[in-house]
């Protein structure tokens, strides 16, 4: 049984993810003011913002049904990475570390979307006038992991298809 210690650090690197991205949502939420941003930065600030749609703020006036389908779509894509965690060799490290990134984000957004109705954004970068939209340690995650697998794909040599290094 020793196959499962792997996947299971991997869960528990995701579910710290989670965790991580809750506690600093639910900062944000009790220290900030809604739209008011507390600067930190010539660059960086910290500003409360609710997000009914996806990324960028797709889809947050279709009036609704994009929580409903977001959350399925989280669901569908949370069980694919778990069963694809499960099978990868327990000696691979940078597809596993990319894939339990991206479940712990996706699962630390669905939260919000479930309980909430909404996404909880407070991270804000900007530049001579352009702001990034806001996004929040879920966000990061998914994107850090997304990252994390295109160089995995990169970096793989892998003639039986089982995985990057």
């Amino acid at each position: 049984m020793p196959r499962n210690l792997p996947t299971a650090g991997w869960y528990a690197v995701a579910l710290l993810v989670i965790v991580l991205d809750q506690l600093s949502k639910g900062m944000a939420e009790q220290y900030l003011d809604y739209g008011r941003p507390l600067v930190l930065t010539s660059w960086f600030n910290l500003t409360l913002q609710y997000n009914p749609g996806a990324a960028f703020s797709f889809l947050s006036d279709a009036g609704g049904w994009q929580r409903y389908f977001f959350s399925g779509v989280a669901v569908v894509i949370s069980g694919i990475l778990v069963v694809w965690l499960h099978r990868l060799p327990p000696t691979l490290r940078l597809l596993p570390l990319s894939l339990a990134l991206i479940l712990g984000g996706a699962l630390g957004n669905l939260w919000d979307r479930v309980a909430l109705g909404h996404v909880v954004d407070f991270i804000s970068v900007h530049y001579g006038g352009y702001f990034f939209p806001a996004f929040n340690i879920a966000d990061s995650a998914i994107s850090v992991g997304a990252a994390l697998m295109i160089l995995d794909s990169l970096l793989a040599t892998r003639p039986n298809g089982s995985g990057g290094k």
